[in-house]
């Protein structure tokens, strides 16, 4: 067979310039996993720009956390773009972003409401593939989105950058090598959270839980009974609830004569800015059960969540990944970067949100290639600081952020509407760190699909 002057492209050259070493057998695997490779792959960037995929609750159950998100992303990206104050990136260590994009690539982005819906979540994480050519996609507020979209994203070969999910099996049963999450499990909840929980309440309680129904909410009940199992507590009852619930009396009523002493709102977002207000109504917190104190708990809380609920978060006790309050150089930046961008403190959908922006350029820089498997070589093992939870970890077995929990407090006299959780205790990175294997999973092949 003859190939005219017109068909000998420049990526045919390449494949056929060294006839000798072609000769030997050795040099087509060695093309096709390396040049060949890394110019065939899902949304490669050819031009001047490079589009991120931004996948937001914006309504639904999770939608003030998806607003904040938002609002991060584009911040994230005005920063890697050289404008603003540039927030994290004179903060980040190591760090190998400029300022000037990703690879000299203006970074822009396209975004899709996900509704807090899984399956809505996934069409839209398709669209923005396969229509807009995005290279990455984030975002989330519930671990029913991201692992429905890490899902994708491994089929897709484009990487997933997860904003806020909590749910055990992001990083577990269903972590894929596509995606990456940078916000804690709820395993890490129950680690942090049980020893607190023992010492203000003792060991001789009787939890009821209130759980919203899905992958999350699952997890969660599941690591907070046993932290607080092993403190000697007994499990009364856990009851599931339907996301996106407004009204709770039917669940509340069965708590008052259920003999229990504690209630555990597996709740987030929406769901629990009803649910605790709720509870506080129904007189629970001023009830004495068993000649205790009744106590009200919250496994995950954020600060847009304790802003919602008002007075009946006060001394309420849960977990958080990042507060606006630390007084790192990382979160002292953020904080004030964000501030002054949109007038109030970031959330920690936020912060997770911008800082997995900066760890995807990042490691891109340092891989010097959009390829996916050689930036999912950068990511995995990549050890950084600077970013407000001290000196993280990528872990390689299973992605999921190595770094500091919060257990923080509602605070009984907030002095503006931004102060509404104290911090009450920081566990660190060695004692939130667990067997990677406990909840086992495959993370499934490096090399992407052929095509979108």
């Amino acid at each position: 067979m003859t190939l005219s002057k017109r068909g000998l492209t420049r990526r045919r050259v390449i494949q056929t310039g060294m006839a000798g070493i072609i000769g030997t057998g050795i040099a087509p695997m060695v093309f096709t996993r390396g040049a060949w490779a890394q110019e065939n792959f899902c949304n490669n960037p050819t031009g001047d720009t490079v589009t991120i995929g931004l996948n937001l609750p914006l309504t639904g159950a999770y939608a003030e956390e998806g607003a904040d998100e938002q609002k991060a992303y584009e911040l994230a990206i005005a920063h890697l773009n050289g404008e603003g104050d540039g927030g994290l990136i004179g903060v980040l260590t190591p760090t190998a972003l400029k300022g000037n994009g990703i690879l000299g690539k203006k970074v822009g982005f396209v975004s899709s409401d996900s509704q807090t819906k899984s399956d809505v979540a996934r069409a839209g994480a398709t669209r923005m593939i396969e229509r807009d050519g995005a290279i990455m996609i984030t975002g989330g507020s519930s671990s029913g989105e991201a692992i429905a979209v890490q899902g994708l994203c491994q089929e897709k070969g484009i990487i997933f950058m997860a904003g806020l999910t909590h749910s055990n099996d992001t990083t577990g049963k269903d972590k894929r090598r596509y995606g990456f999450r940078h916000f804690f499990n709820a395993y890490q909840s129950g680690i942090a959270l049980g020893p607190v929980l023992g010492e203000e309440y003792g060991n001789d309680r009787r939890a009821y839980h209130l759980t919203a129904d899905y992958t999350w909410g699952w997890t969660q009940e599941e690591s907070i009974k046993e932290a607080t199992e092993k403190l000697g507590w007994e499990t009364v009852a856990a009851v599931r609830t339907p996301l996106g619930s407004t009204d709770y009396s039917q669940y509340l009523t069965p708590i008052l004569n259920s003999g229990a002493d504690v209630l555990i709102l597996n709740h987030y977002g929406l769901d629990m800015v009803n649910s605790l207000p709720q509870a506080v109504q129904f007189g629970l917190r001023d009830r004495q059960a068993n000649g205790k104190q009744f106590q009200i708990v919250t496994p995950l809380v954020s600060e847009l969540m304790a802003k919602g609920a008002g007075e009946a978060m006060r001394g309420v006790f849960g977990t958080s990944n990042w507060h606006w309050n630390l007084q790192d150089p990382g979160s002292i930046a953020f904080t004030k970067s964000f501030g002054a961008a949109y007038g109030s403190p970031p959330s920690q959908a936020a912060h997770t949100a911008y800082v997995q922006t900066l760890l995807y350029a990042d490691a891109v820089e340092r891989a010097g290639t959009f390829y996916p498997p050689e930036v999912i070589k950068a990511l995995e093992g990549h050890e950084f600081d600077g970013m407000g939870n001290g000196r993280t970890l990528y872990r390689a077995e299973d992605h999921q952020c190595m770094k500091s929990v919060l257990v923080v407090q509602g605070n009984e006299a907030p002095t503006s509407e931004f102060d509404v959780l104290n911090v009450v205790r920081e566990v660190d990175r060695e004692g939130a760190t667990y067997d990677p294997s406990i909840f086992g999973g495959e993370l499934g092949p490096a090399e992407p699909a052929p095509v979108c």
